[in-house]
């Protein structure tokens, strides 16, 4: 009896110690009758070696081409000469005496795709050589092949045009001629044909199988079952191979781990290798191997893995109770990760908020036992601190519906005393539809600190610049910031998180007259701190100067209470940088598959996204207004492809790796900066056209981080020292010009933005015609 998971395997131990009792002096520099480069091993002067050279590892393992001909005392080849070669990749051994090659000789060369052995002393050739290499040629003529069965698989290469030995005309000798090897008939040589035949298809945990694998072929094959890899206990009958064609498996107190495996039975004999397999289906009890908390991926996810046969149904609970079915929780299964039965998945939160804090149950169960788990979620802390605003919310309404029952009452007595009819209509506040079940009201925000009476009151009266800009003229701008009162403001759920604060989605009402509500992006301030609330104070006011159609559009803040809060107009798809790698070719990778499939970007709408930002650009330097952090995180994407310029100060925490800390917590976009603002800390409206140029090798790479294969150490000494990022493959020239135009190292050279911003009109008009996909 034998268990698999105890099996010793010892080749792999003898095969590192047979290269260790290799002698120290082999392993040596590149031979003298050789040339050694990098990558490449050629010896060309004749008869100057018996084996292959033998490099030191540090050489080898870079060595992907070797190439040696006229070496007449090079007769074998085993897997001693090639172990060090893991990384060759074309192998020529040409016009030397080569006779043996052993099975064994490429194991440790699984990368190995051109082979060329042509004008040796070849007469057989074993198909163990080389049927598990991944060859695109393999080169074997004018060698003096003997017809056998060794070749056969030589004539299946040929039928199949594997390894493009169909083009080489090979030929065999049989007695004393040579024969073509498309038209040799081999007698009494056929591949192995393997059958498995069960006892029973399906059984649980605990029982036993028996397998029994026919086989036929011609040498008489050998045959073996693969258990390397089984959990249960097998007996595999000893057989006498004179009398008999089967081999019988035993499988006993089967475990649930085996269940999916592919049992497999291979034979092989001079011809090849032929197998059969059977996967197990094993029934056994759901058991959930774990269920984590939760963690935030692109959604929050608790995390689990479930194994179980048959597939269990799963179902969950949200604090012991059923929760209503919604598109905003939902289970996400990962893709088979070769774990036979094990499911492995995430329930996914989109977006919750603190309402949704709390533990989640995880329920399974199939026709043979069930299971359950449980895990705390917390998303976010409660924004009203200990102030309860659900169960005033309860207090309200169980009020309101008591007086507006005795109101109704003494009407009804009133009318019929009177006998007078009249008619009542009951107008009630719009509300949300039931897929906004967290949404939270910002009235409950106040704390009990009464709103400011007046503007003066407000403390927003005076507008003080904002030290993260730099202005000229818009000191002279009379500017009043609009106040939005708490009541009229309705939380959604969590965007992300800022400098400032978090940052909300909501509906606001009365902020147009086209509709009652509309959605809105809410950034609150985090610490209310004095210093905290001046800066908070001056960017809304700043804001409120910039009014253009490719700008976030600012409405106003609400001051009622502690938590300050700015409301911005919604960009439904989110930041441009991740919008453009969600329509770039490694979007299945990235996994944002998430946002709108509006299909790969094309060059006209890359030219019109440039435009749009480029008109934004042009509307902030006739303000001489410097962004400092132009950059395709801080550009938001809405509906029709509408690009603005908007930063909501999150992208120092989402986009982290994009910023450089400079003395403990100032945090530079280095990759974005021209050489002056590095060294020198100078940002003009020139620093931002370097940015833009860098924005636009953002827009044509699909999102791609600037000097990505760099440190931020590194790419400040490429930045400094002149380089500029290459052109982007999927780049026409003449936007690259444009780059260049923008990456001049004297300040005063870069091109207007107004001049940039008119090439890109009339590149969106007329796109320039682009072949050059490869750059």
């Amino acid at each position: 009896m034998a268990k698999a998971p105890q099996a010793q395997v010892c080749v792999p131990f003898l095969l590192l110690f047979l290269l260790s009792l290799a002698p120290a002096a082999v392993l040596g520099g590149c031979p003298s009758s050789c040339r050694c480069s990098f990558a490449m091993l050629q010896c060309l002067e004749a008869n100057k070696m018996t084996s292959i050279p033998v490099l030191s590892p540090q050489e080898s393992e870079n060595v992907t081409e070797i190439y040696i001909e006229n070496q007449g005392g090079l007769e074998n080849l085993t897997l001693m000469d090639l172990a060090h070669y893991r990384e060759l990749r074309n192998l020529t051994i040409t016009s030397c005496k080569l006779r043996l090659i052993s099975a064994n000789a490429f194991q440790q060369n699984l990368k190995l795709q051109y082979v060329n052995l042509a004008f040796n002393s070849l007469e057989h050739i074993s198909w163990r050589v080389f049927h598990f290499l991944p060859l695109l040629n393999l080169v074997l003529r004018d060698n003096p092949l003997v017809c056998s069965c060794d070749l056969h698989w030589l004539q299946q290469w040929q039928l199949t045009d594997r390894g493009d030995v169909n083009s080489q005309m090979l030929s065999c000798l049989s007695g004393d001629q040579y024969v073509p090897l498309s038209t040799l008939i081999i007698d009494n040589c056929s591949l192995p044909v393997v059958n498995i035949v069960s006892s029973q298809s399906k059984i649980q945990e605990g029982g036993n199988l028996t397998f029994e694998c026919y086989v036929t072929g011609s040498p008489t094959p050998s045959v073996r079952w693969q258990t390397e890899e089984l959990y249960s206990k097998f007996v595999i009958p000893k057989v006498n191979w004179s009398f008999t064609s089967e081999l019988v498996l035993h499988l006993t107190n089967v475990s649930s781990r085996d269940n999916l495996h592919n049992l497999t039975c291979e034979a092989e004999n001079q011809a090849g290798l032929g197998e059969d397999m059977v996967q197990l289906d094993i029934e056994f009890p759901v058991k959930i191997l774990f269920f984590r908390d939760a963690v935030k991926h692109h959604n929050w996810c608790f995390p689990f893995a479930v194994d179980g046969n048959p597939e269990p149904t799963i179902s969950w609970l949200y604090n012991s109770q059923e929760p209503k079915k919604s598109k905003f929780m939902y289970i996400q299964f990962m893709p088979d990760s070769g774990d036979g039965s094990v499911k492995h998945g995430c329930l996914n939160l989109n977006k919750p908020t603190h309402i949704n804090n709390g533990n989640y149950t995880l329920i399974v169960q199939n026709k043979l036992g069930r299971d359950e788990a449980t895990a705390f979620g917390l998303f976010m802390e409660n924004p009203f601190g200990t102030f309860d605003p659900e169960g005033k919310i309860v207090s309200v309404a169980v009020g309101l519906a008591l007086f507006a029952c005795t109101f109704l009452l003494i009407m009804v007595l009133i009318i019929n005393k009177c006998g007078q009819h009249s008619k009542f209509g009951l107008h009630r506040s719009s509300v949300l539809s039931t897929e906004d079940d967290l949404a939270v009201s910002l009235r409950f925000m106040n704390f009990g600190i009464s709103p400011p009476s007046s503007e003066e009151d407000s403390g927003l009266s005076s507008f003080v610049e904002n030290p993260q800009y730099f202005c000229g003229i818009i000191k002279e701008k009379d500017m009043c910031v609009q106040h939005i009162k708490r009541q009229d403001i309705v939380l959604k759920w969590e965007l992300g998180e800022g400098a400032f604060g978090k940052v909300y989605l909501a509906e606001c009402a009365n902020l147009s007259c086209d509709s009652d509500r509309m959605l809105v992006a809410i950034k609150t301030l985090k610490d209310a701190n004095e210093s905290t609330r001046q800066d908070f104070q001056r960017e809304a006011e700043l804001l409120t100067v910039l009014q253009h159609q490719h700008i976030v559009r600012f409405y106003g803040v609400c001051t009622d209470g502690e938590l300050l809060a700015m409301v911005f107009e919604y960009m439904r798809h989110g930041d441009l940088n991740r919008f453009l790698r969600a329509h770039g070719p490694d979007a299945h990778i990235l996994e944002e598959s998430k946002l709108p499939a509006l299909g790969p970007l094309t060059l006209p709408q890359m030219l019109h996204i440039a435009a749009q930002i480029a008109s934004g650009m042009v509307y902030l330097a006739s303000l001489h207004f410097v962004h400092r952090d132009l950059a395709t995180r801080n550009c938001l994407v809405g509906e029709h492809l509408v690009v603005k310029i908007g930063d909501f100060g999150m992208s120092r925490d989402i986009y982290s790796t994009d910023y450089y800390r400079v003395g403990g917590r100032t945090m530079l976009p280095i990759r974005w900066m021209p050489p002056e603002s590095i060294m020198y800390r100078k940002f003009t409206t020139d620093s931002d056209i370097w940015s833009f140029g860098v924005v636009l090798w953002e827009i044509f790479t699909y999102g791609k981080q600037p000097w990505y294969q760099l440190s931020n150490s590194e790419a400040i000494e490429c930045i400094t020292q002149g380089r500029e990022l290459e052109r982007p493959r999927t780049c026409p020239n003449e936007v690259y010009v444009l780059m260049q135009g923008c990456w001049q190292r004297e300040p005063q050279q870069r091109m207007v933005i107004k001049d940039i911003h008119s090439s890109l009109l009339t590149m969106v008009k007329n796109p320039p015609v682009y072949l050059d996909i490869l750059g």
